[in-house]
Formats: structure tokens, C-alpha cells, sequence
């Protein structure tokens, strides 16, 4: 069951890590965010919302060991931290945030706890 709820976590991932990689107008509309002129916050987007996402989903799948997908797991806590950061200091706590939020814990949760 862990072996599938695994796969499942990770094609999640790459999935979403996909959409910010191919589509960073749509992640960005999503994200409430707008580029200042440059062309930097495209990149950015597709970065560090989309190809890292992608590349550590690949990663724990070809590896395929519970150490890559608890990688993942710390991907996500670092991901979760960063958002309640944002929400408690920011003053940024719109559903949208808080569904993220969730969303990036219980994926940090579950991939750690059963992985580690």
C-alpha cells in the first residue's frame, strides 16, 4: 500500500511541478503574481515551481528507495514552512494560501512518516 500511495505522491508532483514548468502564465495567475517588466519571475516560475518539482518526482521514482521519496517529503515541509511563514508574518491567510498549505503539509506528512 505504501509502494502505491508513493507513486501516487509522486505523480501528484510531477504533475503539478509540470503545470509550473509549462504553463508559468497560468501558475502565476493562480499564485496572484504578475512580472515587473522583466522576464525574470517567468523563469523563476518555471524553476523553482515547476522543473524542481519535476525533477525530484523523476528522481524518487527512478530511485525508487524510501530515502527519495522522503526527499520529496522534506521538499514539501520546506515548502509548507515557507508558506505559514507567509500567511502568519505576511498577513496572507486567503483560502487559496491555507489550500496550499494543507496540501504541501500533508504531502510532507505522509511522504516522511512513511518513509523515514
Amino acid at each position: 500500500m505504501i509502494d502505491t500511495l508513493n507513486i501516487i505522491a509522486i505523480v501528484l508532483t510531477i504533475a503539478l511541478g509540470l503545470v509550473g514548468f509549462l504553463a508559468p502564465d497560468f501558475t502565476m495567475n493562480k499564485l496572484a503574481l504578475k512580472p515587473d517588466g522583466s522576464n525574470m519571475g517567468y523563469t523563476e516560475i518555471r524553476a523553482a515551481n515547476g522543473a524542481l518539482f519535476v525533477g525530484a518526482g523523476l528522481g524518487a521514482l527512478f530511485l525508487s528507495i524510501p530515502a527519495a521519496f522522503a526527499m520529496v517529503g522534506f521538499l514539501y515541509a520546506g515548502a509548507a514552512v515557507g508558506r505559514i511563514t507567509g500567511i502568519l508574518l505576511n498577513d496572507a491567510g486567503s483560502k487559496k494560501s491555507w489550500g496550499y498549505f494543507i496540501v504541501e503539509a500533508c504531502l510532507a506528512i505522509y511522504l516522511l512518516a512513511a518513509n523515514l
